[in-house]
């Protein structure tokens, strides 16, 4: 009887962990960017910024900082080429990270970006961004990844600094696992 008993407990322990791990795989994702990009909060950037005509406001210089980081699981190497830029609000800038795979096999990562202080986020406007599409990279093979943007005009006075950060993944498992991913960055296609 008492068997009975602890094989049902195990049975629930189990059923809660899997149910934990789906949540946090598949439900709490989307339930975050949601989040996100109701509130605001974590600097998240938008996505593709068709680039309109716009006057260069050159009474002023905003500094844009970068940073770049790997998850734990990510090996590569991946800087930004810059430091930093000053940049006139209204001004296309181009600049670029790098990226290096020093292991032994073919991997592909994606970078996911956040920017401070949050209310510059939708100040901030990538036209092209490596971000915005999975890289692939063969082993010991590198990159420079292209990113152009644009600071808007009607960025509050009170911010001359912004930060833009991006964490890299390996997300070669995922693809690898769902034929229908893109496994090839933009710059590659065309």
């Amino acid at each position: 009887m008492q068997f009975s008993e602890n094989t049902k407990i195990s049975a629930k322990l189990l059923a809660l962990a899997a149910s934990m791990l789906v949540f946090a795989i598949f439900i709490m994702p989307p339930l975050y960017d949601a989040f996100c990009e109701i509130t605001g909060l974590n600097g998240k950037t938008g996505g593709r910024y068709e680039a309109v005509p716009a006057a260069v406001d050159t009474s002023r210089l905003v500094t844009v900082q970068f940073l770049a980081s790997n998850n734990k699981n990510m090996p590569w190497t991946f800087a930004p080429s810059v430091l930093s830029v000053k940049v006139h609000p209204g001004e296309i800038m181009d600049t670029a990270f790098l990226a290096f795979n020093p292991t032994n096999r073919d991997m592909i990562g994606q970078a996911i970006p956040s920017l401070v202080p949050f209310k510059a986020a939708e100040y901030f406007h990538k036209t092209e961004c490596f971000c915005f599409n999975q890289q692939a990279l063969k082993a010991g093979e590198g990159e420079e990844l292209p990113l152009r943007f644009v600071v808007d005009p009607d960025l509050p006075p009170s911010v001359n600094t912004i930060t833009l950060s991006y964490t890299l993944f390996d997300v070669t498992e995922r693809v690898s696992n769902n034929p229908n991913k893109s496994r090839t960055s933009s710059a590659r296609e065309g």
